[in-house]
């Protein structure tokens, strides 16, 4: 087995800087109210001389202006869980450790490439969410938790391997326990080397079963004791504004943010989302709900971005908005649209489901919809408005533009297909029979025309393909 471990050491902050447009000086604080602690600090506020165990009031006494935000454990759960279940696009068997995600990679390698392709892609996908990181690979997962925190981006492929790069760790880096680790130096021991080297009844008389089975664990000679984790079926995010915002426009940079995490969730549990909801918190509870709905499962993040965006801005605030949250309950599988091997779109043109999405948010759900068919073979009455859901059924070359009553076609013009009968109708009074054919005008347009055999008119046009 191999196993890929990515140490997260500034989650907390990671989860706040990411939020914010700017980089203003800002610190995390814990403790109590009356001697608050700096946790973490950005790198303005470090340069301003700021620094983690300082007190408050000291870092108010060097810097006038800062944004003091108090830490806040349930958020760092939040943020590691949402990164799980972005990295379990790489594995089926995904495990928290504090502050760090482990995966197991052997069995992905086949259709995701050797390790060095997957370590690029996973600082790749973490990098651009805004989240630092370290990592490294090793036999088992709690070895390459501890050689994450030593070294970033080793990689020790065998059990040999492992062992010599583990000799020389430094006891405070093991991960074992900790009354082990503030004992053994008084010992004469400080490396993982030197205690793996000594005598296990030994060790077991002095410090007990957990500090063998923590190492027995690190080795791969027991069973890791891990609990996977199993992304969840819903989506309940909130994002809290640094301050007050009364203008639709200043809600845009949390969307996109948030609307990008969505896509990256989706596509770690391959699924896809057709209906969410965003929610603007004001004072005293009220909410304003803004629905969104697209026309099949998407999960690309300009298309989520652009189809809420149009939404949000025909809302009209009935007061400032606090805070952002957005609920997706209903994540159906996702199918990728199909793309031609050559693909001819210019370089600046927009994706069909973005745009299509785009036009529906700034014109009207009815704006926009798609063909379903029935069972009745005569143009007239053979197209009608499909469900979101629904697939067109028709496996005839159809004109997308279906004229409502045929006009005549003049003209000199080139038959491309036909000519395809249609002798029907004779069930209600409507019979008809014609041959329709598809026909280039001297424009290069492409028609849907018939001749009616029972009339003398000549060309008739029922429809323009696109």
């Amino acid at each position: 087995m191999l196993w890929a471990c990515l140490l997260l050491p500034h989650l907390a902050l990671d989860g706040v800087l990411r939020r914010r447009p700017d980089d203003s000086p800002l610190v995390l604080v814990d403790g109590p109210l009356n001697a608050r602690v700096v946790v973490a600090v950005n790198a303005s506020a470090r340069q301003a001389g700021l620094h983690i165990g300082q007190r408050l009031t000291t870092a108010q006494a060097l810097l006038a202006r800062f944004e003091a935000i108090p830490y806040d454990a349930s958020e760092v759960d939040r943020w590691q869980q949402f990164l799980a279940s972005m990295a379990y696009r790489y594995s089926s068997q995904v495990a928290l450790l504090p502050h760090a995600i482990v995966l197991e990679i052997s069995r992905s390698r086949s259709l995701l490439g050797e390790w060095p392709t997957m370590e690029r892609n996973l600082r790749s996908d973490f990098a651009a969410l805004g989240f630092q990181h370290r990592m490294a690979a090793a036999p088992t997962p709690h070895a390459a938790y501890v050689l994450a925190g030593v070294s970033d981006g080793q990689a020790v492929l065998t059990h040999e391997a492992m062992l010599r790069a583990l000799d020389g760790v430094p006891l405070q880096y093991s991960r074992l326990p900790e009354y082990a680790v503030d004992a053994l130096p008084r010992m004469g021991i400080r490396s993982l080397g030197q205690l793996l080297r000594m005598p296990r009844d030994g060790l077991q008389r002095r410090f007990g079963k957990e500090l063998l089975q923590a190492m027995d664990g690190l080795l791969g000679d027991a069973p890791a004791g891990l609990d996977l984790f199993v992304p969840p079926d819903a989506v309940d995010w909130r994002i809290e504004l640094s301050h007050e915002v009364e203008n639709i426009a200043a809600l845009v940079f949390p969307l996109k943010r948030m609307t990008g995490d969505l896509a990256a969730y989706l596509s770690g549990r391959d699924g896809g989302v057709q209906r969410f909801a965003l929610q603007l918190e004001h004072r005293e509870g009220k909410v304003t709900e803004v629905p969104i709905g697209m026309l099949s499962p998407e999960r690309n993040a300009e298309v989520l971005f652009e189809a809420a965006r149009g939404r949000l801005e025909h809302v009209q605030l009935p007061a400032p908005v606090l805070s952002l949250r957005l609920i997706a309950d209903d994540l159906p599988g996702f199918v990728p649209a199909g793309r031609d091997l050559f693909d001819e779109r210019p370089v600046n043109a927009l994706p069909f489901e973005q745009l299509r999405e785009r036009l529906r948010a700034r014109l009207g759900d009815r704006a926009v919809y798609r063909w379903g068919t029935t069972i009745d073979p005569r143009p007239e009455h053979s197209q009608r408005i499909a469900e979101q859901n629904e697939n067109l059924l028709e496996p005839r070359a159809r004109p997308t533009w279906l004229l409502e009553k045929p006009i005549p076609l003049r003209g000199e013009l080139r038959i491309l297909v036909g000519p395809e009968r249609m002798e029907t109708g004779w069930w209600d009074g409507g019979a008809m029979r014609r041959d329709y054919y598809i026909v280039e005008t001297e424009q290069g347009q492409r028609a849907w025309a018939y001749c009616a055999k029972d009339e003398q008119t000549g060309w008739m046009l029922h429809g323009w393909f696109a």
